[in-house]
């Protein structure tokens, strides 16, 4: 009689066991699943601290009394939280649809010299450039290196809206598909270079623009640090503290009229939110001009 309850007993442990070992199972699961959730979920709260940080540097940057390189575009809320904006003009890069508009030759030399500094060679820059004109005019007569409607190829007939629209105008394929390929590229400016925010290959497509030259005013124009848009630049008042910089005589400043200007309106920030070690980028075009700055174009990455 003793063997069945013994077996009896048996059973019942192991069933104990068993359902212990489910229980134990579930528990397990559950744990993993509050951790994971938890660990999304900080994550997640971690993401958007470190866009309202962006956020805030950019909010910053919009303040009609806050200019490139001053202290206010860093800030610290906590040991983990902060934000660093950086303010640079817009209108040192080149405004596309201002050197093919109306086709003016010293303007589109301007973008055929620097294409040739980045190493294009003189039949595809032919080609880039007839073609990209041929995108923008209102007629569909074909230039000599360009290219009209062809197939599943519309040019569009217009100026450009978006830098992106390169993408779409032949024989800049090759070219959209670098790294940082629109860097020198806008559309939002008032169109004359600022030299003051110029990139060195810009100022060297510059008529009478050398390298000695370019190079002596970028080391002061961006002063110890070598950097653009901070707190040590060259502070410029006037279009002739530019000319006596770049070493030219008034006679010759006078040839790059129209060509270049001086503290375009327009500017482009670029403001980091970090927290922890997530981070989050705002970067903007803004238009200050007066009390009120006009926002041109907002992107969050």
């Amino acid at each position: 009689m003793r063997r069945p309850q013994l077996a009896r007993r048996g059973a019942a442990l192991m069933l104990a066991l068993w359902a212990l070992f489910l229980l134990s199972a579930m528990v397990i699961s559950w744990s993993l699943d509050i951790n994971s959730r938890i660990t999304l979920s900080g994550s997640a709260n971690r993401q958007l601290e470190a866009e309202a940080m962006a956020c805030s540097g950019a909010e910053v940057a919009l303040h009609p009394a806050v200019k490139a390189g001053s202290p206010l575009l860093r800030g610290k809320f906590s040991a983990t939280e902060s934000y660093e904006a950086r303010i640079t003009g817009e209108g040192g890069r080149l405004n596309l649809n201002w050197l093919v508009a109306g086709e003016n030759p010293a303007r589109l030399e301007i973008l055929r010299k620097y294409l040739e500094i980045k190493g294009v060679d003189l039949n595809e820059r032919d080609h880039m450039i007839d073609c990209l004109l041929d995108w923008v005019d209102p007629d569909s007569l074909v230039r000599l290196n360009g290219a009209e409607t062809d197939g599943d190829y519309k040019p569009a007939n217009t100026l450009l809206t978006r830098i992106d629209d390169l993408k779409r105008v032949r024989g800049w394929n090759e070219w959209v598909a670098t790294a940082d390929w629109d860097a020198d590229f806008t559309l939002n400016s008032t169109g004359p270079i600022d030299i003051t925010w110029a990139s060195r290959e810009v100022l060297l497509s510059i008529p009478g623009m050398n390298e000695p030259r370019v190079d002596q005013f970028l080391q002061m124009r961006r002063g110890p640090d070598g950097i653009d848009g901070t707190e040590d630049d060259a502070p410029f008042k006037s279009i002739e503290n530019v000319r006596v910089a770049l070493g030219f005589s008034p006679e010759q400043f006078k040839q790059l009229s129209g060509l270049i200007g001086f503290k375009d309106q327009v500017l482009r920030v670029v403001s980091v939110g970090k927290s922890g070690d997530t981070t989050r980028v705002v970067q903007m075009v803004i238009r200050k001009a007066g009390n009120v700055p006009q926002l041109i174009t907002w992107k969050e990455l």
